[in-house]
């Protein structure tokens, strides 16, 4: 039997398989609210086959948005629009639905990619001024964010706690706090970010202060029988930045506090990075926190391959592959992963007479006949 193919579980949520769609940013958002184009996206994703699809960077704050056109869960309206998404998606698909909270911080205010990515800089046309643990830019030409006073983060913390309840009220199955890519969490973990002199910077255990704070309120917010992690950068891919040993001890304070998993992605924090490419680049960093910290870990970064998750899995350097930009090439990644490993798979019944043949066994409980 396929590694890749057995049953997990996540905390208490049950996945069919060890594929996850990894959270991926559509910037096709109506102040902050769902539009058709997630209707159409989140439904495709859904008929794929996986185990667990993660909502993209969900904002908690209008400012904490990456791009203007970026997702939230941060009024009734925004909770309205991805209700009806999700009650569309859920009519169809059994797959584990969970969302990923976030606060871009110093990278918010910033123009979609295909319209370039550069920030927007406060004054001018759908701008704002960006926040963030210190007044130091992301990238040396813009406009340096305003260092968050105590207040400022107890209103942040809180505004992930009222996203947290609102997506408890929408049934999501689990919550991803986004610690990661150069967001505002990361940003308090990072030294190349994080300046400050208070009990919030400085030592490994202070820069971690803020993090571990917002995950707490979102774990005690969110039902206890829903699970609650994060994703984490596991390296800045710069000289004394954030690094693996910091993660690590990161996932320690986390499993302490009853966090289900941890989803190891990296870089993000600077424009200095010098990532090391290639693929499955960023497993190795999955494969420390599960044999070390003993938290469920989910791998993504250049995996592609059907064969190259199903070793990942067998060698236990990870316990759910999480599929990207691959999943965007082909929607229907998991179905062809099946069919060559030797699988079986959720498919909607609608699409059962697509099975090769050959492959009777490759869509679970499908029986179609011709007429």
């Amino acid at each position: 039997m396929s590694h890749l193919f057995e049953p997990y579980k996540i905390g208490n949520l049950a996945l069919a398989n060890r594929i996850a769609i990894a959270p991926m940013c559509q910037y096709s958002a109506d102040e902050g609210s769902a539009t058709d184009w997630h209707m159409i996206h989140l439904g495709h994703m859904a008929l794929s086959g996986a185990g667990l699809l993660i909502i993209e960077a969900t904002a908690v704050s209008p400012e904490g948005r990456i791009s203007p056109d970026d997702l939230g869960l941060y009024c009734d309206a925004n909770e309205t629009a991805l209700g009806r998404v999700l009650d569309a998606v859920r009519k169809y698909s059994p797959i584990g639905l969970t969302v990923q909270l976030a606060h871009a911080g110093r990278k918010a205010s910033s123009q979609a990619p295909w319209d370039g990515g550069a920030q927007i800089r406060p004054g001018q046309p759908r701008g704002w001024q960006t926040v963030a643990p210190s007044a130091v830019p992301h990238a040396t030409d813009e406009v340096p964010p305003v260092a968050l006073d105590k207040a400022g983060m107890r209103k942040i913390r809180d505004d992930f706690v009222a996203a947290a309840k609102r997506a408890a009220r929408l049934g999501i199955d689990g919550i991803e706090v986004h610690g990661a890519h150069g967001y505002l969490l990361h940003q308090f973990l990072s030294p190349l970010a994080n300046h400050r002199t208070d009990e919030y910077g400085g030592s490994l255990e202070n820069r971690m202060r803020f993090p571990l704070e917002v995950f707490d309120a979102v774990r005690e917010a969110f039902p206890a029988g829903r699970p609650v992690w994060m994703r984490v950068s596991a390296t800045d891919w710069v000289p004394n930045g954030w690094d693996i040993e910091g993660t690590l001890a990161l996932s320690h304070e986390l499993k302490s506090r009853g966090c289900a998993a941890v989803h190891v992605s990296t870089g993000g924090v600077s424009p200095q990075q010098a990532i090391k490419l290639g693929p499955g680049y960023q497993v190795p960093y999955a494969q420390r926190v599960k044999a070390e910290v003993g938290l469920p870990t989910l791998a993504v970064g250049l995996i592609t391959e059907p064969e190259q998750a199903e070793a990942i899995i067998a060698n236990q350097e990870a316990d759910v592959i999480s599929i990207a930009r691959a999943m965007l090439y082909d929607p229907r990644w998991p179905w062809h992963a099946a069919a060559r490993l030797g699988a079986s798979v959720n498919a909607p019944k609608q699409y059962w007479r697509s099975q090769p043949r050959g492959l009777a066994d490759l869509f679970q409980d499908a029986h179609f006949g011709q007429r």
